[in-house]
C-alpha cells in the first residue's frame, strides 16, 4: 500500500503541529509502515528533531499516529 508519513513537532501550550517532514513510500501493511517511518525519522535531513508522526493512505485517512521516542530516532 502506498503511505504518507508526516513528521512534526508539537508544541505542547496549546498542541499545535509544525510540520517537518512529509515522505511517500510503499509497504506491505500497517506494522511495515511504523517501521518504514521510525526508520525515516533518524535519518531524514529535517530542520528539527521530529516527536511525533502520522501515516495516512493516500486519500487522507489516518492509519497511525503516534509519539516517536527519543531511542528511535538518535
Amino acid at each position: 500500500m502506498k503511505i504518507v508519513i508526516e513528521f512534526y513537532r508539537t508544541r505542547e501550550a496549546d498542541d499545535a503541529h509544525a510540520v517537518l517532514g512529509r515522505e511517500t513510500a510503499e509497504a506491505a501493511d500497517l506494522e511495515d509502515a511504523i517501521e518504514i517511518a521510525r526508520l525515516l525519522a533518524g535519518t531524514l535531513n529535517m530542520p528539527q528533531r521530529p516527536d511525533a508522526m502520522t501515516i495516512a493512505d493516500t486519500n487522507g485517512a489516518t492509519l497511525y499516529s503516534g509519539v516517536l521516542a527519543s531511542e528511535a530516532i538518535k
